[in-house]
């Protein structure tokens, strides 16, 4: 089951492309935006990471974190981020601790065949870690713009 409006997200520490390691919940920003991807360089996946790139200048401007969550290895993430010219921050959870703790590991169909897979899916939440707005089942195009709309609501 997905976290929901008002839970408090469960602590944890993830490293990033470079390996430094990010605790959650931080006070690092007033709003954390935790975005969770199926997978580097996949085409939905570029969308998304473009996009939240595109609008980071936005998201700091109101004090907002934005970070990018995938099973993939921080290996892969900088390879990515290289790629594709990323400025957002992405975190590796190969071992699916935080993608589990999230509820969104989830079994997927694709024509007829199920497997596991992440669900795309944001969590936007305050300093102390309480989920503000969540969204599941993402559609990625214009996705980062809603985002950025709902966070106005929050500052």
């Amino acid at each position: 089951m997905s976290l929901v409006v008002n839970d408090i997200i469960p602590s944890f520490t993830l490293p990033d492309a470079s390996g430094e390691e990010w605790a959650f919940p931080t006070d690092a920003s007033h709003l954390v935006i935790l975005y969770f991807y199926p997978k580097d360089n996949s085409s939905g996946c570029i969308t998304e990471a473009k996009d939240f790139s595109k609008l980071l200048p936005e998201f700091t401007r109101l004090d907002a974190q934005v970070f990018g969550i995938s099973p993939d290895s921080p290996v892969s993430h900088q390879k990515f981020i290289e790629k594709q010219e990323l400025s957002i921050t992405l975190l590796s959870d190969p071992e699916k601790i935080v993608i589990n703790a999230f509820g969104v590991w989830v079994t997927k169909k694709m024509y007829g065949r199920e497997y596991m897979g992440v669900l795309r899916s944001t969590f936007v939440m305050d300093a102390a870690g309480k989920i503000l707005a969540v969204w599941d089942k993402v559609k990625v195009k214009g996705h980062a713009s809603e985002v950025l709309h709902k966070i106005h609501e929050f500052v």
